[in-house]
């Protein structure tokens, strides 16, 4: 089976290049595919002249999100390219060798299995992947100072957890993953309506429907370095917006929450929204 790299791109250049360059000569990628989010700085000139063999690069004429990025990549390599393993990533994620990326696609060897993670090394932390939780828990985690004391022991796996090479996790962590294509067509791809975030709770529960496994390599790293510019292209309010339109999508669609819940959780909203409002005013 062939193996692909999916690389998203939005007003972050140099770092994709910079990813480009260190995995293009990797024997066990047969091809790159950047998928440029309709970017505003000079990625698009830049872009255009990497272009070759093994680089190809899709210039979207609009910005639907890192979902819809996700997407155009995967269907672009099924109906183009016949399928095979993908590796989804953010443009600041640097991958030490090509023979972690060998280690992560043997763990897609297993047929249950469809989404295989790294430990991901981000601003001094692992980040690993988490719980599915229920709509009840989530609620309780967005409460205001409950979620800062409790949401961790709730949705995070004990340290021990990860004491063997291999876990299964419910939720992966998104900046970077491998994924079987033909898996992620079968259950419809990723969902286009969150734009940013959630999209790896979403994945969670279209895979946990159809019996299939996410897996993390605990001894495999890549390091994300976060500092991809879409940081500074968005305000925090305008971020906490679009991250909460998101949970109410996937709460309400994926995760079955009923009319009370949604109530509470669009309540939340309203009293922590002045704070970001606030913060955004002292700001100008």
């Amino acid at each position: 089976m062939n193996n692909y790299f999916i690389i998203i791109n939005y007003n972050d250049v140099n770092n994709c290049i910079n990813l480009i360059n260190k995995v293009k000569n990797y024997k066990v990628i047969n091809k790159i595919i950047v998928v440029d989010n309709k970017s505003t700085d000079n990625s698009a000139d830049l872009l255009t002249n990497i272009i070759s063999k093994n680089v190809y690069v899709i210039f979207n004429e609009e910005n639907k999100g890192y979902a819809a990025a996700i997407n155009k990549g995967l269907k672009y390599i099924n109906d183009e390219l016949g399928g095979g393993n993908v590796f989804i990533s953010n443009t600041d994620i640097d991958v030490d060798s090509e023979d972690d990326l060998v280690k992560l696609i043997d763990n897609l060897n297993d047929t249950n299995v469809s989404a295989v993670m790294p430990t991901v090394k981000e601003n001094g932390k692992l980040k690993r992947g988490w719980k599915l939780t229920s709509s009840f828990i989530d609620l309780i985690c967005d409460i205001p100072l409950i979620n800062r004391l409790y949401k961790s022991s709730l949705t995070n796996y004990k340290e021990n957890y990860f004491k063997d090479d291999i876990s299964t996790v419910d939720v992966i962590y998104g900046a970077f993953f491998l994924v079987k294509s033909r898996d992620l067509q079968h259950i419809d791809y990723l969902e286009e309506s969150t734009f940013l975030y959630y999209e790896e709770y979403i994945l969670a529960r279209k895979l946990k429907r159809v019996n299939k496994k996410s897996l993390i390599n605990n001894k495999v790293y890549v390091h994300h370095k976060h500092n991809a510019t879409i940081g500074n292209n968005i305000t925090k309010l305008n971020k906490y917006k679009i991250y909460k339109k998101s949970e109410f999508i996937y709460e309400k669609k994926y995760n079955r929450a009923n009319p009370v819940e949604m109530f509470f959780y669009k309540l939340f909203y309203i009293l922590t929204l002045p704070k970001y409002k606030i913060k955004l005013l002292f700001k100008k």
